[in-house]
Formats: C-alpha cells, structure tokens, sequence
C-alpha cells in the first residue's frame, strides 16, 4: 500500500496551482484529502506577512504532536525553513523550484534541506485539479514591483513568465478532462510576457479558442495593466465580468508611502469605465499601514467611494520583517484598524447587494461547485455566489438563471 500524502496550502493561487503540480509528480504516494488519513504532511507555505509565518508554525506543531512526517515548502522555506528544519520538526525543507523533484525527496531516508532558486520557470503541465471545479493555470512567476510591505519579490524572484505553448497545452489538456473556467494565476499575473513581445490579453485569446474552454478569468491584476491590449478583449463573451485590480488603497499620500505605482484619479477613471462595461470590481486594500492617520483614512473612504468596487479583499496591515514598511511610523493601533475594516467592508458588501439588485435582469451563468443533493452552491460570471436549491445532482455543471431572488451576501435560485 502507498503511503498516504496530504497537501496543506497556505496563501495564494500561486500555491494551489504548485501543490496540484506537486500531486501530479507523487509516483509512489498516494493524495489524500482527509488529513487524519496522512501518513505525511506537505506544508505549502505563506510567509507575507510575519502571522502568515505564525500560522504555519502553529500548523507544523499541531501535526508534529499527532506524528505526521513533515516537509515545508513554498515561500517560507525561503524565511523560516532553516529556523524549522534546525528545530527538527521538519523531515525536509524544498523551494518551489525543486516542486518536480518530491517524488525523489520523499524518499529520502536522511532529513535534507534544497531550497532550491528564484529564476526557475515552471515547465510542469497539470492535467487535473484535485478537488476543484475550476482551474488554475499558473503563467507567470515573480514581481518587479518593489512595493514597501511586501517580501515576495525576495522569496519568488523577478518576473518571468512561462512557455506559451506549455499554458495552451495544459488549457488544452484540463479542457479535455472537463474543465471550462480557468483562473490565470502567477506571483503578478499581469507582467506576463513583458519584455517577450507578449502580453496577458493575446495569451488569453489563444486560450479561449480552445475547444471547452468556457470562461477565463484572471487573479489579479495592476492598474497599469489594464493597458490599449487589454481593454480590447473586455467586449468578448468569454472573459469573465469580474476584474480584480489591485490598488491596495485610495489615498495618494498613502499610496506613495506603499511604494505603489498607481494613483487615485487614473484609478477613478479606470474603474469608471469598467464599470460603464457593467463589470463587478474587486480590490485588495491595506488597512492600518504605518503612515494611515484619521485625516488620510477619511480622504481614502470619501475616494473609494468613487470606485464602484463591489468586491474587497482587505488586509489589515501586519508587519513583514526586512521591508522597509516593518520600520515605519508612526504605527497604527490595532483597535482602529479593526475599526476602519469594519467600516470598509461595510461600505463594499453594501455596494456589492446594489450592483446584484441592478443587474437582476441579466441571466446568470453560474458553475456549480459543491452540494449535497438538494442545496448546491457556486459563481456567476461577476464572481457572485449563488445558492440553488435542486433535486438533481448538479455538481460540476454550467446552468443558466433567469430568475432568482438576492439575499444579503448571495443570489438564491431554484433549478
């Protein structure tokens, strides 16, 4: 009997698509999706913030009391896989780079550390998600950016994208097992191709001629590259009718504390004309950064307003050590940052119940993700959530709505 593996990811996209290539690698394991059935325990690690590395640690002790066989990797075998590996609670420690080799790794009979390095690009073609209904297609890895919060560009490397020929067969592959809604993901998804002569919208283009492939939909994206190339593919049928654009906050003084390379106005009119389109809008937003007074965190709430956002992904700041935010000040309280969260995720979830009131006349494409025989869930093509009540087994199908009422946090829907 093979020995049993279960995958714990932690954090983005970016690590589901590396721990579904690390499954499809496993020779001589078998995946298990019941924790208390593993004999061994891959870590998938988040380290952007100093409590990401805190809840892995907590993770990795709670396994270690119950006797699993632990291996960490992800982007905190970068920061604290030494520290964990000369604990010795770790059997091994690998970087994402060395993904491929886990089949090998396991194997080992010595305790190893291969951390592997940051200019490795992805050649891996996955050719089914366990567990999932839709897929994530990673396209690129790395960041350019230099953002003063964030340590991932000194854990994923710079930019570099992956072959095109490899994202179309993997599409192609997945769409042949049944897949039609794929996610592009990456470390910043939108970079893809630059200085290649490509660029994300003609990658996504060629996707969408794919037999089965249905809807594409991409993480995240910056401002700037919501670029001429980009905004000639928001008219087709294909591209989901949700964009998530990260400004990470509304307050230019705010904004050049952070690093960013956006600003307020261009934002405003960015947004304003996806949202002419009739697009959902997410964001991720940062509250409580060192720097955020009252006066500043009003200017950011009077702006947003003028964003149409309908989605949020807010962090409160947390403090990453060896950025430079890590040393600023004046900090803010953590009584008032819960506070200003409170504040804008009301102001979003109220935004969101508007836009889904208004778009009541518009048929809902929904993928059906999970049931239990009579109440399903899933998403609409502005990444909504709908519950749908139904007798028939509906899991993994495309249905269309044409009638459904709107609660507070969902859309409900008979079938």
């Amino acid at each position: 009997m093979k020995p049993k593996v279960y995958f714990k990811t932690f954090g983005c996209r970016t690590n589901l698509f590396d721990s579904q290539v690390m499954m499809g690698a496993l020779n001589d394991y078998e995946v298990t999706e019941d924790e208390s059935k593993a004999d061994i325990v891959i870590v998938n690690s988040c380290t952007v913030t100093n409590g990401a590395d805190v809840s892995v640690r907590g993770y990795i002790n709670q396994m270690d009391k119950q006797g699993k066989k632990l291996f960490l990797t992800g982007c905190g075998a970068h920061t604290k896989g030494e520290s964990l590996f000369s604990a010795g609670k770790i059997q091994g420690v690998f970087g994402p780079s060395e993904k491929m080799k886990i089949n090998t790794l396991l194997s080992s009979d010595s305790r190893f550390y291969e951390i592997g390095d940051l200019n490795y690009i992805d050649d891996a073609i996955v050719d089914e998600f366990v567990g999932k209904s839709r897929a994530f297609i990673k396209i690129q890895e790395g960041c350019n950016f230099r953002c003063s919060y964030c340590i991932i560009p000194f854990v994923r490397g710079d930019a570099r994208s992956m072959d095109e020929s490899k994202i179309l067969e993997q599409v192609s592959r997945l769409a042949s097992n049944g897949f039609g809604e794929f996610v592009l993901t990456g470390t910043n998804v939108g970079s893809y191709g630059q200085g290649e002569g490509r660029n994300i919208a003609e990658l996504m283009k060629k996707m969408s001629m794919i037999r089965g492939v249905r809807r594409i939909r991409v993480g995240s994206l910056e401002p700037i590259q919501i670029n001429e190339s980009f905004r000639e593919i928001l008219d087709e049928p294909w591209l989901e009718r949700h964009l998530h654009i990260a400004i990470q906050h509304s307050s230019d003084e705010m904004l050049r504390i952070m690093n960013r390379r956006n600003r307020h106005v261009s934002d405003v009119e960015l947004f304003g004309m996806l949202n002419a389109k009739g697009f959902a809008l997410g964001t991720d937003f940062i509250v409580g950064h060192p720097g955020e007074s009252d006066q500043l965190w009003r200017e950011a709430m009077e702006n947003i307003n003028h964003l149409h956002l309908t989605h949020i992904h807010p962090f409160t700041y947390s403090k990453r050590d060896g950025t430079p935010s890590a040393t600023m000040k004046p900090e803010v309280n953590g009584t008032l940052s819960a506070k200003r969260m409170t504040e804008l995720n009301t102001l979003i979830t109220n935004n969101n119940h508007t836009f889904r009131e208004k778009m009541k006349s518009t048929f809902l494409e929904v993928l059906v993700e999970s049931g239990d025989g009579k109440h399903y869930s899933g998403y609409d093509q502005f990444f909504n959530k709908v519950m749908i009540e139904s007798n028939e087994d509906i899991s993994g199908d495309w249905i269309t709505l044409e009638e459904y009422e709107v609660h507070d946090e969902y859309n409900m829907a008979k079938f």
